[in-house]
């Protein structure tokens, strides 16, 4: 009996579900219209909420593993707003899944948290000035795409809600993606088997979006250390197995190994323990690698060239190697149909009008870093964008570039990532003099109208199956026709949580003097003493 109430449950859950789908897909054009429309207009009227949450996590300054803060304060805003909150996801402390609704679609909305080292900067000046010295910051822009999609879920639920909508909203955290340290743990651990379509967001110098071959390499990060045994650097070094030595070997082969590697591929080191102290030959030293090419066959052609290396160098040197894989991501592909469900509200919502004070500090910035004079597309970077980019399809030239674990997530549910117009033209990437514009009303601007865009497209995929049916009919039989997603991650892989701890146990408690206080400050510049624009240092 017991068993056929649960059966007869579920199946009125099913029923339920699925007559609410229709309600949503019954809904006219005009009323959906209507409701974008009163979604953009709410979302103007959450500006100053918008700046309140750019400025804090950019003030929180974490780096990947330690977005303590950073996740406390936006899964707090989003427990307030209705949302359930599932802690901890994939084994990592920081990463979470927040949820509400019910039924289909389940629309993942997603956007990363995590800080850049040694990026700490004052926003609003166009010259180097640390908040503290030497500190992380958000030399990526990180701290503003959460921020926005979490404003585009809380108005799309007050429609949902009020139009007895079905769907589900699942809002994450992109975890330690300089790291490429999180998505492939969540996939691998099921947490988008039932998502229907995913809209990320990454910072960037416009309103764009693009769909197939993104250009970019996947990528192995992976470690290998080293053990050998001391011994007197002096007295008897003959009776030492230096681990440092293979460590160097290791770095000296495969710098040579580079000639004979595709010109897409991308590798590069820091060596992570190279010892002790001079005196001592080195019995332990470690080496972190990322390998980085354009297809999953290139990459793991790499890897395994690279233990064998580590293996021949252990034994050329006496000591034992082993390895562990920090992080991992495929390269990018994206969705059609949904590229072309988000450009279409691109197209409707335009950039933000940037006054005055907001070109300045652009151009002064782009001066400071020397910013080349187009972009790599052949546009002009002269200031800030004031036209909206093109929807792009497939890169059919890339020689390979960055990467992105997004892509792990984009080959198992139709995914896009949308760029939001919220950082300068011509910077960068990865340094101090792009954490300038992040709590800035550049910064606020374009998480606004990136909310827009994402809160429309919502909407649009809430009320038109055939956006998301047509998703799966390209994921299905165009994506992976041909290429199948084989993960890096297994399922013994452990993220790589011990990483950033200590520089971020350092550097917190001199943060903490300078996090944001809305309550007494109308803005981040406001609190730091910054007339923004600020282009030249007071007294030079």
């Amino acid at each position: 009996m017991h068993q056929l109430k649960t059966t007869l449950f579920l199946f009125f859950l099913v029923v339920t579900s699925q007559l609410k789908a229709q309600q949503n897909a019954a809904a006219s054009a005009p009323e959906v219209e209507k409701w974008k429309k009163e979604v953009v207009q709410a979302l103007d009227k959450k500006a100053k909420n918008a700046q309140e949450m750019v400025d804090m996590v950019f003030s929180f300054s974490e780096l990947g593993y330690q977005e303590t803060e950073s996740s406390a304060y936006l899964t707090g805003i989003l427990k307030k707003n209705g949302f359930t909150i599932e802690y901890g996801v994939g084994g990592i402390p920081t990463a979470w899944m927040a949820r509400w609704g019910n039924g289909k679609p389940v629309i993942a909305l997603g956007s990363d948290i995590d800080g850049i080292p040694k990026a700490s900067q004052k926003p609003g000046v166009a010259y180097k000035e640390p908040i503290v010295e030497g500190a992380p910051g958000h030399g990526e822009g990180h701290n503003s795409g959460l921020p926005l999609v979490i404003l585009s879920a809380i108005e799309v639920k007050k429609i949902m809600e009020r139009e007895k909508m079905a769907g589900t909203l699942v809002l994450w955290p992109g975890v330690a993606e300089e790291l490429v340290g999180s998505k492939a743990w969540y996939i691998r651990d099921g947490y988008f088997k039932n998502v229907d379509a995913c809209i990320f967001t990454h910072v960037g110098s416009n309103l764009g979006v693009s769909w197939g071959d993104a250009g970019n390499n996947g990528l192995v990060s992976v470690e290998f250390t080293f053990e050998g045994s001391s011994a007197h650097a002096a007295g008897s070094p003959w009776r030492g197995k230096s681990a440092l030595d293979a460590v160097e070997l290791m770095d000296i082969a495969w710098n040579f190994k580079r000639e004979h590697l595709k010109p897409t591929q991308r590798s590069h080191y820091v060596i992570t323990d190279g010892g002790d102290q001079p005196n001592v030959v080195p019995s332990k030293a470690s080496v972190w690698y990322y390998l980085r090419e354009r297809t999953y066959e290139d990459i793991k052609g790499m890897y395994d060239e690279a233990l064998l290396y580590a293996n021949s160098v252990a034994t050329m040197t006496g000591t034992k190697v082993t390895h562990r894989l920090l992080g991992t991501a495929w390269p990018g592909h994206f969705n059609k149909p949904i590229a072309e469900a988000v450009y279409t509200n691109i197209q409707t919502i335009g950039l933000p009008t940037w006054d005055a004070a907001d070109q300045q500090l652009a151009r002064a910035v782009q001066k400071l870093v020397k910013a080349p004079k187009t972009n790599l597309r052949g546009q002009p970077i002269d200031g800030l964008a004031t036209k909206v980019d093109s929807l792009y399809g497939p890169d059919k030239t890339s020689w390979g570039g960055g990467s992105d674990d997004i892509a792990d997530i984009a080959w198992n549910v139709p995914t896009v990532v949308l760029r939001y117009p919220s950082n300068i033209p011509g910077t960068p990437g990865h340094n101090w003099a792009d954490a300038i514009a992040m709590a800035t009303p550049i910064a606020h601007k374009g998480v606004v109208a990136g909310s827009k865009v994402v809160a429309t497209t919502l909407l649009d995929m809430l009320t038109n199956p055939r956006i998301i049916s047509d998703a799966w009919d390209y994921h299905r039989n165009v994506q992976t026709k041909e290429v199948k997603y084989t993960p890096f991650v297994e399922a013994n892989t452990v993220p790589a949580t011990h990483l950033n701890k200590i520089i971020q146990e350092t550097y917190r408690p001199q943060l903490k003097k300078f996090y944001y206080n809305p309550k007494k400050y109308k803005t981040y510049l406001e609190q730091l003493g910054i007339q923004y624009p600020q282009v030249e240092k007071k007294g030079s």
